[in-house]
């Protein structure tokens, strides 16, 4: 298999959950400050033009983070990421669609037409200065109502690792590369991250975050 990766949250995740499983693949950096990824070669792999893509050995091509990480829960079962029964699968990715839906879209969506907007608006549509502001303080203060969600657990849901996990967690690095930090009391995520960051799977493969 092949993974075409990049900077970015969503590369990220799929690249921490294929480590956790012990998954070995080749990976392709895409540098998509250059805009490496808006090739037409790449577009014939990934009609969005977005990261990551996994290429499947019979030339099959996968994208979006969660339907990657999906397809690799079902081919590869042990260690369990998602669940091991239809309940404990249900639970995780409720936390995963939480955190998704109400944090990292909202979140994305305000640093593309804030901070970002010099990279992203000669690429896609961008929200207002003044929406990506009410976007960005929208995402803290789900952040906020995660910590308390959260609170002296280690994990999400199961008391064990699971995609849910992998996602606030790689929304936190994210927030940290372009300048955002967790917002004044969320300790709870704090140590989260913190423990997190231990995991071998954290760590940076040829500089991307």
């Amino acid at each position: 298999m092949k993974l075409y990766s990049s900077l970015g949250p969503n590369p990220r995740l799929v690249r921490m959950f294929l480590m956790e499983k012990n998954i070995e693949v080749e990976r392709i950096h895409l540098d998509i400050i250059t805009g490496e990824n808006r090739s037409e070669e790449y577009a014939r792999k990934n009609v969005m033009q977005t990261t990551p893509t996994l290429e499947l050995d019979d030339g099959s091509l996968l994208t979006e983070s969660t339907v990657i990480c999906e397809y690799l829960e079902e081919v590869q079962p042990e260690p369990v990421l998602i669940g091991s029964t239809p309940l404990e699968r249900a639970e995780t990715r409720r936390w995963a669609r939480r955190i998704d839906q109400e944090i990292a879209i909202p979140m994305t969506m305000g640093f593309r037409g804030g901070a970002g907007r010099p990279m992203f608006e000669p690429r896609m549509n961008v929200v207002s200065p003044e929406a990506a502001a009410e976007l960005s303080a929208m995402s803290d203060k789900h952040w906020i109502w995660l910590d308390g969600q959260l609170g002296d657990k280690d994990y999400f849901c199961h008391d064990r690792l699971s995609l849910a996990d992998l996602v606030a967690f790689c929304f936190i690095k994210f927030g940290g590369t372009v300048g955002w930090s967790l917002p004044d009391g969320t300790d709870n995520l704090a140590r989260f991250a913190a423990m997190m960051e231990e995991r071998p799977s954290a760590e940076i493969w040829r500089g991307e975050e």
